[in-house]
């Protein structure tokens, strides 16, 4: 089982694509919790039978801020299958061209800046991007691996620098 947001979810594939009913599972996050001016927006958008979540905003380090994010609380309760733990992340991504981050948050994260993160590139195209967890560096301690056990959030983050945001995820899977 996996749970998202409080909602349990079967973990036959650990596929989770966006539909309809995302936005009960995702939300939008900004600097602007802690003083910051960043500026943004998630919508949920259709094309055809695909829907994405669309994260679009300016993104300003002015006020000591940086950050705008879509943010999910995940938690696993079992991450090995068959004798193989989680490995990574693989997400559909489509956007304007900036480095965008993964920011994951475990059972040891206890400060709103201590977390795991990579960075990944985008483009105008839909592209499958996998990001393996053994990458993820934490913020405050580079010695420290991600255990997929201890997994609680996941975001999706423009972030550090000023720039224009505009990213579109299809589909967020964990592979073994």
């Amino acid at each position: 089982m996996i749970t998202i947001n409080s909602k349990a979810i079967a973990v036959a594939d650990l596929s989770f694509p966006f539909n309809a009913d995302s936005g009960n599972y995702w939300q939008y996050v900004s600097d602007r919790v802690m003083g910051g001016v960043s500026d943004g927006q998630v919508n949920l958008e259709q094309d055809g039978e695909m829907f994405y979540a669309r994260l679009t905003g300016n993104v300003s380090t002015a006020n000591n801020g940086g950050f705008i994010q879509l943010r999910s609380r995940v938690s696993f309760a079992n991450s090995e299958r068959e004798g193989k733990n989680l490995k990574g992340v693989r997400l559909n991504v489509r956007g304007n061209g900036e480095t965008y981050y993964i920011h994951i948050r475990t059972d040891e994260s206890y400060s709103p800046s201590d977390y795991y993160a990579i960075t990944f590139k985008t483009n105008s195209e839909w592209q499958m991007i996998d990001l393996p967890f053994n990458k993820f560096e934490r913020r405050w301690s580079k010695e420290t691996a991600l255990d997929p056990k201890k997994i609680r959030s996941f975001g999706i983050v423009a972030y550090g620098r000023d720039h224009v945001s505009d990213i579109s995820v299809s589909t967020l899977e964990f592979y073994y």
